[in-house]
């Protein structure tokens, strides 16, 4: 068996440690891309509707059909909801874990006042006879507005559960990270909204 020459440096051929990353860093940059994914959704719904959203085909359009102050309420409900998650963000930096839970279960009841006004409207509108087979402005309508809400609907199931874990397990590292990727998610939430009731909403009643 050979042996090492006497002059052999080990340390030459340590292969080098792996750089450290904190904890956590991949659930954040894998929830961004989601994010990111996303936004290429709700782009192509876009701009579905921008092509599709004049094509009445004979039958009613955005001013028959919209009622502003209802949108707005709806409006109203989601904006709040962000504004009590970001209390209850606060509230989770202070290590306040029952006002935590009580802003998120705020949260949710705003969240879920906004998806019964909006399958309100959806009902409505289908008892007109103005369902998303009337015409392709209303397929895209139905299908741009209603993949928001779903989306919404998942935000508050996870918030249900993330509300379950932190009492089960309080405001540990894990949990802190999670009710920051929902954070995420719901102001992302918000933020398409403003651009539906803009870009659908508004510009509609104004053509």
């Amino acid at each position: 068996m050979n042996e090492l020459p006497v002059d052999f440096d080990r340390d030459t051929f340590q292969l080098p440690e792996e750089p450290h990353h904190p904890e956590g860093s991949s659930t954040m940059l894998g929830f961004w891309l989601y994010l990111m994914s996303d936004c290429l959704i709700f782009a192509m719904l876009f701009a579905t509707y921008g092509v599709l959203g004049t094509s009445y085909a004979g039958g009613p359009g955005p001013k028959e059909l919209f009622e502003l102050p209802l949108v707005a309420l709806n409006t109203a409900m989601l904006l709040f909801s962000s504004i009590t998650y970001g209390f209850a963000m606060l509230a989770m930096t202070d290590g306040k874990k029952g006002a935590t839970q009580g802003w998120l279960a705020i949260t949710g009841l705003f969240g879920l006042a906004f998806l019964g006004i909006e399958m309100y409207e959806f009902a409505h509108l289908i008892m007109e006879g103005a369902g998303p087979q009337r015409s392709a402005f209303l397929s895209s309508f139905f299908i741009l507005v209603g993949t928001h809400g779903l989306h919404v609907t998942f935000g508050i199931i996870w918030l249900v559960t993330l509300m379950v874990q932190v009492q089960q397990k309080g405001l540990i590292a894990a949990n802190q990270r999670r009710l920051m990727c929902l954070s995420l998610f719901w102001h992302f939430l918000d933020v398409i909204w403003i651009g539906v009731f803009t870009f659908v909403y508004l510009m509609g009643m104004l053509r």
